[in-house]
């Protein structure tokens, strides 16, 4: 009686996680789709999830109305920086809240999950402030500076994981073997937490990128503007959207994560499997 049961319950799980990747490749293979339509197929009361007719037209006309090359480049120098720069404080950081226990640490690490629930209203008035007293007010600095403040408490937690899940012994190994402190922190500690450091570069970037409150906020000028807010310069005045240039321009502004995503994806799973075993 067991075994049809386990049957229908496997069963049961593959349809449900079918329908759940179903559910997140919806929007991705829906702006496909639009972004190759004319303009002709997307006013058609019948759609069709293949464009009988499929143009480029939509990112050509993308490129000639918005300036999609800036704002990829200024969202690339944007994320990039903000992904290293959020890595190397939150490094040394998290390793000092795993390995050292105390109040502090309980206290700092119980901040960093509390700080993850403030909404972006509540900090953008002061950080308005602070930046346009610093003079930077639209500029991409400024843009960056934000970025590492508001992705630092999420990464500081995800590497103090990490760091958790790296044997003290490994370190106390090398101390009696006559590494130092450095030495072990570098020889040791680092290449174990590369997947760690690489996951959360990862995260950070992509948060960045995707990023469209503070940009919207902080950027008043179109050559200093990101590509989430150049993107909502496809919608009219009275909020009709030009539907086939901004499905390509979403498209395009989708790929960078995605690949750089699909490239590292090994490393970051074989990282989070080592650190469950080891832990």
């Amino acid at each position: 009686m067991s075994l049809p049961t386990s049957r229908a319950a496997r069963t049961g799980q593959y349809l449900a996680l079918l329908a759940y990747l179903v559910f997140l490749a919806f929007p991705f293979l829906w702006l496909l789709s639009t972004a190759f339509k004319p303009a002709r197929e997307l006013g058609s009361l019948h759609p069709t999830w293949i464009p009988e007719h499929p143009t480029l037209g939509n990112f050509r006309q993308a490129f000639d109305e918005q300036p999609l090359l800036q704002a990829a480049a200024n969202s690339l120098i944007a994320a990039v920086s903000a992904a290293l720069i959020a890595v190397v404080i939150a490094t040394p950081m998290a390793y000092v809240m795993a390995r050292h226990r105390g109040r502090l640490a309980t206290a700092a690490t119980g901040w960093v999950v509390v700080s993850q629930a403030f909404p972006f209203v509540l900090v953008i008035i002061p950080l308005f402030l602070v930046l346009k007293n610093l003079q930077l007010i639209n500029t991409l600095w400024g843009l960056i500076l934000v970025y590492v403040v508001w992705s630092l408490p999420f990464a500081l937690w995800m590497l103090a994981g990490y760091v958790r899940a790296v044997p003290a012994e490994l370190e106390e190994a090398a101390a009696v073997d006559g590494a130092g402190r450095v030495r072990t922190l570098v020889s040791v500690v680092a290449p174990l937490l590369a997947p760690g450091i690489v996951a959360t570069a990862l995260f950070a970037f992509i948060t960045a990128w995707n990023e469209f409150f503070f940009a919207l906020v902080l950027l008043k000028t179109p050559e200093k503007q990101t590509l989430p807010v150049i993107l909502t310069h496809f919608l009219g005045a009275e909020g009709v959207a030009d539907l086939g240039p901004l499905a390509a321009a979403a498209f395009l502004a989708t790929l960078p994560s995605l690949l750089l995503f699909a490239f590292i994806q090994r490393r970051i799973t074989g990282g989070m499997t080592a650190g469950a075993v080891r832990g």
